[in-house]
């Protein structure tokens, strides 16, 4: 049976709830883990979808030219081929991250700090018109935890949400392939071990960690109440089963966000 491939870039952040929300809604799950040894594909014929889950990593090389993980410029070019022949594919935070840098997007550490905890994105006009995001809420809760940040699409994006301090919170690249700045697939557990293992981002935000995690862990039935039926529509759409999965236009939609810079 073809399954949908998920690449875990970082034993921290695997599927968790979105593991769950998407074969609850019968979609087959194929992991790699790279980051243990795991060997990507050179193609995507036998799969039905690619998930792209975050990390820790830098989407973009460092001073010396080295990827954030020595299996990047393998992934990107998965991400390319994806794209290409229509795989439906959704990329988490890092995921998102590396789906725009493989598109000619650039990604660099933030100058507004890290941005850590629950918070809200707005939607922008043109995800009225996009089979995944036209459902969710005007205003939707996620999850937040990055440091870097996407500072420029690429031509070819849809930006489909935005915040005021880092506008580009998700977007789409041709009809299949989306992005996400934020978690979704977060539950309690994970934000604690987050929270452990990042004091430093914590404190140069002022942030108390016992304090993260609560808050955190009271948002997450809201975030469920909006990201669930979001997976389990792009479950849909890998399957074959969307029926309003086609896109009126598909093209770039540079229209003014809802919450500005």
């Amino acid at each position: 049976m073809a399954t949908a491939l998920v690449i875990e870039n970082d034993p921290t952040d695997d599927l968790r709830r979105l593991g769950d929300w998407l074969t609850e809604a019968g979609l087959e799950l194929t992991v790699l883990r790279p980051h243990a040894g795991d060997e990507l594909p050179e193609t995507l014929d036998d799969h039905l979808a690619l998930v792209v889950l975050g990390g820790d990593q830098s989407a973009y090389s460092d001073a010396e030219g080295m990827p954030g993980a020595p299996w990047f410029p393998a992934l990107e070019g998965l991400l390319r081929k994806a794209v290409r022949h229509r795989v439906p594919t959704l990329g988490v935070c890092l995921g998102g991250q590396l789906l725009a840098t493989a598109h000619g997007g650039l990604v660099e550490r933030s100058t507004s700090g890290p941005e850590i905890g629950p918070g809200l994105v707005g939607k922008r006009d043109a995800a009225d018109k996009d089979p995944l995001f036209k459902w969710v809420p005007l205003l939707p809760d996620v999850i937040q935890w990055h440091r870097d940040e996407i500072t420029e699409l690429p031509l070819t994006a849809v930006l489909l949400a935005a915040s005021s301090r880092f506008p580009n919170q998700a977007f789409r690249i041709g009809d299949r392939a989306w992005g996400i700045q934020f978690h979704i697939e977060c539950d309690a557990a994970m934000i604690e071990q987050w929270a452990a293992g990042d004091r430093a981002a914590l404190d140069e935000l002022g942030y108390d960690p016992e304090a993260v995690v609560y808050a955190t862990a009271e948002q997450l039935p809201d975030v469920e109440e909006v990201w669930q039926p979001f997976a389990a529509r792009f479950a849909s759409l890998a399957l074959g089963t969307l029926p309003d999965a086609d896109i009126p236009d598909a093209g770039t939609g540079r229209t003014l966000p809802l919450l500005g810079n």
